[in-house]
């Protein structure tokens, strides 16, 4: 790994020198052990701890296949979903290893007794299997989690239709929390310029998954002067949310729970912004009722905040705690696009505002091919920028998990992989010094 590394450090290795290097037999990997799937049984979810169940390995290097490329990952960073699969929730994700193995010989290779976690990346290419001609050894790159066979044309419209759908990393094996990721060749994107390795590793997931389900028409089709009311709007997902429905020329309706995070969004350039905590909303009268109330009550604060206008569009992902607030405050003909559930899967609402409005709750899951590729080029373009708040070592991904899981993070948290160090990779300083203001926000907390 030393010899990649130097190679990747040195600005004048070439395409050829990285397809001449050798490869090693094992690397370092963050990884679940399906034996211990069974850690946390018996707890609240709140107190199942990722640094108990996430466990740095040395882990024998896959075969390379057809389509498929090897990337030495410089970084990488924590996303909810490397959460669930720390903390075995809603369930172990070995079964989706295990169904995953039985489509063909090759998919068997992900069936294993650990899991190689991480759904993002920014690295450079080392190996491309038979069949790849878009990208060689050296390219640097970043990765979205979007991994599909394309065999059946229910895929062919909206990738994210494939029956064969799945999210690397999550429902498949070899993923980005490692020293080398293994990939299918067409989740490659280039990495942006002007970013440390890093920093171009924390959009993949979220900023793909806020652009489908707010801007894309699969989503909620935002358009200029919607209001636009976003849960969570200084994390990992509303932080692009909001930079999206301000790049848009809508209006964001910011909603988070403490002062600190509400001057995030104010760095972002929203005005509207409601923090929850402060201003005591309980959705909630108590485990199985809830209080619509407390849904006028903040229908009323929003209409405060939009010159008496309701919000066209919500941005939900919190689930179950948030979801009946939500319906209840949508404008008649709105929409709700909800892509996760992160305080609970099941969700209650009173119906007769939904269809006596005519609102539309639409489903949204990470994003089609066209449409990661479209948001990694805004990011590429300076237009929307990196939320990246903090890294840690790749030992200490459990830490970062943690931090995740206890909401206590801003943005994105990083991980380096490779990277000795934090701020290495830049390629256009120049581009860089347009944007630094934008790109440190979330660090200068």
């Amino acid at each position: 790994m030393n010899q990649i590394l130097d190679a990747i450090l040195a600005s004048d290795t070439s395409p050829e020198d990285f397809a001449a290097l050798p490869l090693p037999e094992s690397y370092r990997a963050m990884t679940v052990h399906k034996d211990e799937a069974g850690m946390f049984e018996g707890l609240e979810t709140r107190d199942k701890d990722p640094r108990k169940s996430l466990h740095l390995d040395e882990v024998p290097l896959p075969e390379l296949g057809p389509g498929e490329a090897l990337v030495a990952v410089m970084a990488s960073s924590v996303n909810y979903n490397s959460v669930w699969t720390s903390i075995f929730e809603p369930l172990s994700t070995f079964g989706f290893l295990e169904r995953y193995g039985r489509l063909s010989p090759l998919a068997k290779r992900h069936d294993l007794p650990y899991h190689i976690i991480g759904s993002d990346l920014a690295g450079v290419v080392l190996r491309t299997g038979v069949g790849v001609n878009s990208w060689k050894p050296g390219d640097e790159v970043v990765a979205h989690c979007l991994s599909v066979e394309l065999e059946s044309a229910d895929g062919h419209n909206d990738t994210m239709l494939d029956p064969e759908q799945r999210i690397w990393g999550f429902e498949t094996n070899f993923g980005g929390l490692a020293e080398i990721a293994l990939v299918k060749s067409n989740q490659l994107m280039p990495k942006p310029d002007h970013l440390s390795w890093e920093e171009a590793a924390a959009p993949g997931l979220v900023n793909s998954t806020a652009y489908r389900q707010l801007v894309s028409r699969n989503g909620a089709g935002m358009k200029q002067g919607d209001n636009v009311l976003i849960w969570g709007a200084s994390g990992g997902l509303g932080s692009y949310a909001t930079q999206f429905a301000l790049a848009g020329g809508a209006n964001p309706i910011c909603v988070v729970s403490s002062e600190e995070k509400a001057e995030i969004c104010r760095r972002m350039g929203a005005e509207a912004i409601i923090d929850r905590k402060a201003e005591g909303y309980r959705f909630w009268k108590d485990e199985h009722n809830q209080d619509p109330k407390e849904w006028k009550r903040f229908g009323k604060r929003i209409r405060e905040l939009t010159g008496g206008e309701d919000v066209d569009i919500v941005f939900e992902h919190p689930g179950r705690e948030t979801f009946g607030a939500s319906v209840y405050v949508t404008r008649k003909g709105g929409t709700i696009v909800t892509c996760a559930s992160t305080s609970g899967y099941e969700h209650s609402y009173d119906n007769r505002y939904l269809w006596m409005s005519l609102k539309r709750i639409v489903g949204s899951h990470f994003a089609n091919y066209r449409e990661a590729w479209e948001a990694n080029r805004l990011i590429a373009k300076g237009k929307i920028h990196p939320t990246l708040s903090k890294s840690y070592p790749l030992e200490e991904t459990g830490q970062a998990a943690h931090d995740v899981h206890r909401n206590v993070h801003q943005g994105k948290v990083g991980v380096l992989c490779l990277a000795p160090e934090e701020g290495l990779g830049v390629r256009d300083t120049e581009k860089r010094a347009q944007h630094i203001d934008a790109i440190n926000r979330f660090r200068n907390v």
